[in-house]
């Protein structure tokens, strides 16, 4: 239930700014129950400069949106949190109107709202099928959902099913690229002066502190994650065992950042089932299968944050056939409807044959997750960059060779992690907001193909036939050439 304002996207914050809007005024005012909301506020830590440089961005984006926050030093920080050690800080970044949401209240309020406005809520209501038909033209469809007590004719589905959205999606042909792992987190006992404190994330240690009452709510992403190999389709509302050899790991963070927490014991501890994606964003909008089956999943444990704002979106989506927000980095096909031109085409967000491809998305989704509080930006040295699962050349290092192994999961699940490693070096010399050692490499290049000669392999980028009588029209419509000279001349 954690909502934090700033986020390095500005289509997140205005997303974020909906959600906050609708739990802390909205819910309240029209159903006269309370939603949850508590404004407590939030830090985030920065211990090393590369961190506190990206708060200050952040604080600057805030600006721009009315989001109140101050990039704190270590000895102000140490005023506002008196439990916290600040001997490693380089400072925080502050945003008092940041807060939580108790997720049962939410949720509860919000059905309140929703039937009181003529929506029909049926729980216990298994989908055991979804009809989809070709319509005359041959497009696929959605027509109806079948359930365990009887089958509801509907052109519009919304796949929001979380770790079992694979599962319905493949029930209408649809391939939903997301995997289900273990999240967890645990609340301390009371801890006397933690009343009133902010919430903290501490992107280094990988690991969150959230106000609970008197106590503390921890958690954070491992580099050892569990997958939930085989997702139940009879697992509702449980949760798991905990595992502390995994877990483990956070509480040395927690411990390090609020030491009173050595002397704290663990009141309880909650492990379920949560999604991840291979680029840690949600999948929106309507399925390039399957017309009427939109996605609203795969919210890498932010659900709760974005999904105001999200549900907003997607709402005006399904209406209007497009968001109101630039939705590009959600959109599961990642082509925007105002722009279904062949070039749009191009850049789609996830390429068909990924979308299916367990070992891709398994080992993508993973090192997102274990990466997600990083700050982060062959034979002849190539430093490769990726689109659509394709490989292709960034830039060469006058160093040599520095190969690409295979992905050693951060040396989890029994792998043995790579040591010495040129080439993640080189892809780490990429993580600073100055610029990277290899600019002047990448100039340097870039005069090569200005004034001698280079060659570009394309083999990642789509293929279309333009064709009609204006073919040529609208070549020059879309690109900046004159596409109406004859083959061979420039």
């Amino acid at each position: 239930g954690l909502l934090w304002q700033l986020r390095p996207s500005d289509v997140e914050v205005e997303l974020l700014a909906h959600t906050r809007d609708v739990v802390s005024r909205e819910l309240p005012a029209e159903t006269g129950l309370h939603a949850g909301w508590v404004q407590n506020g939030g830090l985030f830590i920065a211990s090393n400069q590369q961190r506190l440089d990206e708060y200050k961005r952040l604080m600057s984006l805030g600006k721009v949106y009315g989001v109140e926050s101050y990039v704190l030093s270590p000895s102000q920080t140490k005023d506002l949190y008196p439990l916290m050690n600040i001997n490693d800080l380089y400072g925080t970044l502050y945003v008092p109107k940041d807060g939580t949401m108790d997720p049962a209240g939410t949720c509860s309020t919000l059905a309140r709202a929703a039937t009181a406005r003529g929506a029909m809520i049926i729980e216990n209501c298994p989908v055991t099928g979804i009809q989809v038909r070709a319509d005359d033209f041959g497009v696929k469809r959605v027509y109806a959902v079948e359930t365990a007590h009887g089958t509801i004719q509907t052109p519009c589905v919304v796949n929001c099913a979380g770790v079992w959205a694979r599962a319905l999606g493949r029930l209408a042909g649809v391939h939903v690229p997301l995997v289900a792992m273990h999240h967890a987190y645990v609340v301390t006992e009371r801890i006397e002066g933690i009343q009133n404190m902010p919430n903290v994330r501490d992107h280094d240690a990988s690991v969150y502190l959230r106000l609970q009452g008197d106590a503390l709510s921890v958690g954070g992403y491992e580099s050892n994650p569990i997958f939930w190999e085989e997702v139940s389709e009879k697992f509702a509302f449980g949760l798991f065992d905990l595992d502390w050899d995994v877990f483990t790991q956070h509480i040395e963070g927690a411990i390090n950042r609020v030491p009173v927490l050595e002397k704290t014991g663990i009141k309880s501890t909650v492990c379920g089932p949560e999604s991840f994606t291979a680029d840690h964003k949600p999948l929106m909008g309507e399925a390039p299968e399957v017309r009427g089956f939109f996605l609203g999943c795969g919210f890498n444990s932010a659900g709760m944050m974005l999904g105001g704002g999200c549900g907003r979106e997607l709402a005006h989506w399904i209406i209007h056939g497009r968001p109101e927000k630039d939705m590009y980095g959600y959109d599961i096909r990642q082509v925007t409807p105002a722009a279904l031109t062949a070039l749009s085409l191009l850049f789609r967000r996830f390429h068909h044959s990924l979308t299916n491809n367990n070992r891709w998305i398994r080992e993508r989704s993973h090192e997102s997750y274990a990466k997600n509080y990083s700050v982060e930006l062959l034979r002849q040295g190539c430093v490769f960059q990726e689109r659509h699962g394709w490989e292709r050349p960034g830039w060469f290092s006058p160093g040599g060779a520095a190969p690409v192994l295979d992905y050693d999961y951060y040396g989890a699940y029994g792998q043995e992690r790579h040591r010495d490693y040129a080439y993640n070096r080189l892809l780490g010399d990429e993580y600073t907001f100055d610029f990277p050692p290899h600019h002047d490499i990448i100039k340097t290049e870039c005069l090569t193909c200005r004034n001698a000669l280079a060659l570009f392999d394309m083999s990642y980028f789509g293929k279309f036939y333009l064709v009609g009588p204006e073919a040529t029209k609208a070549a020059n419509w879309l690109f900046t050439a004159d596409m109406g000279k004859a083959p061979g001349t420039s």
